[in-house]
């Protein structure tokens, strides 16, 4: 899964050349990147709403193509970029670990931050109470130092990929409010722990919003109700305080998960809670051409 940030950038920003590049550069096919944009470029232009478009944000350094040369074998989105913003992909355990080299060799060409695809999830990393399951997770935050990139933890809190053992008692029935919040405390506390100074960022909450605005009913919010998720960021800053903290979710386009997400971290903030950034994912790469 590679995600790539969009933004909204002018029109007259972006020539014609500098989509050729960049083009190439994710398609991996200058002929095919001639093509399309042969046959889309043109149209683009004419329209009558000519004010904005949606592009990766790689396309925030285009301007500078017309000065500055690069060849065809040292080009990378990591290098269009520059020091200006930090390009990060995805990495599942075959592209940690080595094994899928043609995708290794992709990472380490374009990018510089990378995030877990799944290693660090609950049901991975702490199958059982007793028992935490480091071997992916290490290997993921190894290749991270070993090619000198910025390494991001995904993700602590999440109601999906969650051990089945997390929220509830030998009988199945949801623990007690303090059982809960102990747990969340350990299970935070021993992972951000063992990568403190190593993992820059985490995702510390993901997806508990839902697109109306409203809290999703998951075992955390069944349990201990909203309170989950600035313990949890409570949890994690006292692990690592020089860690950057993230609530993380999808579909913040939506009004009402936008405003529920905005007044949660503003609120958690006010009460002196570090909250570093919201992340706002994606699940494919888009170019739209308007």
């Amino acid at each position: 899964m590679l995600g790539v940030i969009i933004r909204r950038m002018p029109i007259c920003a972006i020539k014609k050349d500098c989509w050729h590049r960049l083009l190439e550069l994710i398609i991996g096919n200058k002929l095919f990147a001639n093509y399309y944009l042969n046959n889309n470029y043109k149209l683009r232009t004419n329209m009558k709403n000519k004010k904005t478009l949606l592009a990766v944000l790689a396309g925030l350094a285009l301007s500078s193509c017309t000065t500055r040369v690069t060849t065809e074998n040292d080009a990378s989105l990591k290098g269009v970029l520059g020091d200006k913003f930090l390009v990060g992909v995805a990495l599942n355990t075959r592209q940690s670990s080595g094994v899928d080299t043609a995708a290794v060799k992709i990472v380490k060409h374009h990018f510089n931050s990378i995030v877990a695809e799944n290693c660090m999830k609950c049901q991975t990393i702490h199958p059982e109470e007793d028992r935490y399951d480091f071997s992916q997770a290490d290997e993921f935050v190894k290749f991270g130092e070993d090619n000198g990139m910025y390494i991001i933890g995904h993700c602590l809190v999440w109601h999906s990929q969650l051990a089945p053992w997390f929220c509830v008692d030998k009988d199945g029935n949801n623990v007690a409010p303090e059982v809960l919040k102990q747990r969340l405390k350990d299970h935070i506390t021993t992972i951000v722990s063992r990568y403190k100074g190593r993992v820059k960022g985490w995702d510390v909450v993901n997806e508990a919003i839902l697109e109306d605005g409203s809290y999703r009913k998951s075992k955390f919010y069944e349990i201990l109700g909203e309170e989950f998720i600035p313990l949890a960021f409570q949890y994690a800053h006292e692990a690592d305080p020089e860690a950057e903290l993230y609530y993380n979710d999808y579909n913040m386009h939506e009004v009402g998960k936008r405003t529920t997400v905005v007044k949660l971290v503003n609120d958690m903030k006010s009460k002196g809670l570090r909250v570093d950034a919201i992340g706002m994912q994606a699940m494919s790469v888009w170019i739209i051409l308007l």
